[in-house]
């Protein structure tokens, strides 16, 4: 029985692998020439070794590994990492990107390249090599350095446009040009597939995974994130897209989930071996003849590629407030040329755009900048010094004050800047969610219904589906009476116009989804019907069932969103430290003309508008613990408020508060245990639902917890995850933690019917107070 060649093929790649990857460690050079270099040796330019045969099946093998490498990119791509790498990674990549590319594409001219080839050239120039790169700092040991980790987030970002500018690429490759429309159509394609994916992803995926923790030994988590992973590349594929989107995705989707740690480590051998496959694959189509005929071409690639990211990736860090210094050293760590860029040479030649000379040129280049790599870091102090004498002293000092002016900026407009970031987070995310819905509402919804019994009504009742379906976002998209909202509303007057503007915008997006079932099920002729048609959306979504399913929906995405990292903070601080982190209680005495002397609680309202409450009023020798909404606010009454510092602050400059908030207090501080019970001493306690209270699957505001028990929940923690201020529609669960707040008796009264996880805290001030009197 003959051994097939695959066989054969796989034995003289991995064992030239082996041997010449440990010469080359033992030479201290990177471990990506050694695997390119063997390939080189087996491949069919060097006939004095052995060759492999079965071509094709490698290529088989090496698409594999491209696949594989994507989802251990998506690995990475935890949107809490994003979140606290900062702008500066995100500025610095995309300035570092597109100078690069722009660069990449002008030599391309130069060189005499088509303008497919110019296009790719400056997309594989643009992305540097994480592998060799992270090797680099580790050899020198310099990963803790400041620029370091400033370094490694920006290649977290250049990942990610990586997988973006793949789409892109791919779409002009089709079109055989860059046409505006089908690239904006492609990409906005894109955008409704990832919110698609990532929703249901962030629904589905850790819940399953949380269902069958305990069966997920090794094995199983292998082959169950292997399968997911090839599953969302052929979805991709199927849906037009490349399947490296579809594994990156699927990489993303487990990377929030408490068993991304063990998926990376299960197969990260698969990921070594297919990427050692991938690698070789590479090293074989390098052919020498080429290289040969084009080291014109070769050196003047590699010289732009260090040369032009050094300076736009300075570019880019200095405009994100980063140190000249810092700037200078992280962008001559950004050189090398890699793995991504070989991804990307691979898709120009499978799509047929590039021309197959040019890969064994890049991967030339590559080959230099990676060898370059480790001088250039390790000589990033004498470029420093170089530059700061060139450059004149006026210039210097004006980038050195660059970052603290900039700050000052900062903090004067920085409601606004999360007032514009609410507005288009809110309006992006659920404008998205909404069109989808109308989406398949006319393209699923209908079609089914016309070949059931309903067809005469089939319009109608999609109709009727998609704006329910809709009216379950209004309210959170139009939501816009947040603490920034209204502080800025009430500064000034000229604050009011582009306010009312956002808000505006958010109404024409949705009164531009809700036409388009209208028109696709009735013509033009039924226009008039729209301002109706969005009326009774915003009543249907104001109505306590829609309120209570959206929050269920809500809390569920956001508890799976947040699944590792709460599980993280779970093991290091416990379950209930959110709360002295998350809340603080402010005290003041009401000043005489004060515009909201006489008014009641409910007037003010200030726990819708600026999510601040009164829990307190001291009105002389009298204590009144959570006062009721009809409670009067009079002179020279100390009100004491709960809220998060944030809101606190907002609160203050509303009112017109003289002086800073010098006596806030955290919870913790506020109240401490050890005190002598008093009835109208301040308490707060985590009570454990046990399922069998008479407010278990009531919403808040029907549970009688404010009303007969005078106590108010400040916060519910679900199965590990904090809601902070929970709406008064959400729904109270068997095994929720309840953060109350009410006077001692009260609290002790509701503790007495569940399970109190830790002593009552008590209001100290007032019980100093009492024993002083």
């Amino acid at each position: 029985m003959g051994v097939p060649q695959l066989i054969i093929d796989l034995a003289i790649m991995l064992m030239t692998a082996a041997f010449v990857t440990l010469v080359f460690k033992k030479l201290k050079l990177p471990v990506i020439l050694g695997y390119i270099m063997a390939g080189f040796l087996i491949s069919p330019y060097f006939p004095l070794f052995m060759t492999v045969e079965s071509e094709a099946s490698i290529e088989t093998w090496s698409e594999i590994g491209v696949v594989i490498i994507l989802f251990h990119i998506g690995l990475e791509f935890d949107l809490h990492k994003i979140a606290n790498i900062g702008s500066t990674a995100v500025v610095s990549a995309l300035v570092k990107m597109s100078g690069v590319m722009v660069a990449g594409y002008g030599l391309g001219r130069v060189l005499g390249l088509t303008s497919m080839d110019c296009i790719f050239l400056g997309a594989m120039l643009s992305i540097s090599s994480t592998v060799v790169i992270q090797k680099c700092f580790e050899e020198q040991g310099i990963q803790h350095e400041k620029f370091t980790s400033i370094v490694m987030g920006s290649l977290v970002m250049e990942d990610v446009f990586g997988v973006i500018i793949m789409v892109v690429l791919s779409t002009i490759s089709a079109s055989n040009g860059v046409s505006g429309s089908a690239l904006a159509g492609s990409l906005a394609m894109m955008g409704c597939y990832l919110v698609i994916w990532l929703i249901l992803g962030i629904y589905i995926v850790p819940t399953l995974l949380n269902r069958f923790t305990e069966n997920l030994n090794d094995e199983t988590l292998t082959v169950l994130s292997i399968g997911f992973c090839f599953l969302m590349a052929l979805i991709a594929n199927m849906l037009g897209f490349s399947m490296e989107l579809g594994a990156f995705l699927a990489g993303s989707l487990l990377a929030g989930t408490k068993q991304a740690h063990n998926i990376e480590r299960v197969t990260s051998g698969i990921k070594d071996l297919f990427g050692a496959i991938f690698f070789l694959s590479v090293g074989m189509m390098v052919n020498p003849e080429i290289i040969k005929e084009s080291w014109t071409a070769i050196l003047p690639i590699a010289i732009v590629a260090v040369v032009a990211k050094l300076i736009f990736a300075m570019i880019g860090m200095i405009l994100s407030g980063q140190e000249l210094e810092t700037a200078v050293k992280g962008g001559t760590s950004l050189a090398p040329i890699g793995e991504f860029s070989f991804i990307i040479a691979g898709l120009g030649i499978s799509l047929g755009v590039m021309d197959e000379y040019l890969y064994p040129v890049i991967v030339a280049a590559s080959i230099l900048t990676i060898i370059a790599a480790p001088s250039l870091i390790k000589n990033s102090n004498k470029l420093v010094k170089l530059i700061y004498k060139l450059l004149p002293d006026r210039l210097i000092d004006a980038l050195d004050s660059y970052t603290s002016a900039d700050q000052d900026i900062e903090e004067k407009d920085q409601e606004w800047t999360l007032v514009i970031k609410d507005f288009l987070v809110k309006t992006s995310l659920y404008g998205v969610i909404m069109f989808i819905v109308a989406i398949v509402g006319i393209r699923i919804i209908e079609p089914l219904l016309e070949r059931s019994f309903l067809e005469p009504t089939a319009e109608t009742i999609s109709c009727v589906i998609i704006y329910i379906s809709i009216a379950v976002f209004i309210k959170p998209m139009l939501g816009f009476h947040n603490v920034n909202f209204t502080h800025l509303w009430m500064e000034r007057m000229s604050n009011r116009l582009p306010l009312i503007v956002t808000v505006v915008v958010r109404i024409m997006v949705i009164a531009a989804v809700a036409y388009i079932p209208l028109r696709a099920f009735f013509g033009t002729r039924v226009l008039l019907l729209l301002g109706v048609v969005l009326a009774a959306m915003v009543v249907v979504g104001s109505t306590d069932v829609v309120q209570t399913y959206y929050l269920q929906l809500e809390t569920r995405f956001l508890r799976n969103l947040n699944e590792k990292t709460l599980d993280d903070e779970e093991l290091e601080f416990g379950e209930t430290r959110w709360l002295d982190q998350d809340y603080s209680i402010f005290s003041f005495f009401v000043p005489e003309g004060a515009d909201y002397v006489g008014s009641t609680i409910l007037q003010l309202d200030w726990g819708r508008k600026l999510s601040v409450y009164v829990v307190k009023i001291r009105r002389g020798k009298k204590n009144i613990v959570m006062p009721k909404a009809d409670t009067v606010i009079g002179v020279g009454d100390k009100l004491y408020v709960v809220a998060d510092e944030a809101s606190l602050q907002t609160f203050h400059k509303t009112l017109g508060l003289e002086g800073e908030l010098d006596n806030l207090r955290t919870l913790n501080t506020f109240m401490n245990t050890g005190y002598e019970d008093t009835e109208s001493a301040l308490a707060c306690a985590p009570i454990k639902v046990r399922g069998k209270e008479r407010y278990v699957g009531k919403a808040i505001k029907h549970s009688g917890i404010l009303n007969r028990g005078q106590c108010m929940i400040l916060g519910i923690q679900r199965d590990g995850y904090a809601i902070r201020m929970p709406d008064a529609n959400m729904l109270i669960r068997k095994g929720d933690i309840l953060w109350v707040m009410g006077s001692n008796n009260n609290v002790g009264k509701l503790a007495s019917h569940s399970v109190g996880l830790m002593g009552v805290h008590y209001d100290t001030e007032n019980l100093t107070d009492r024993k002083k009197g």
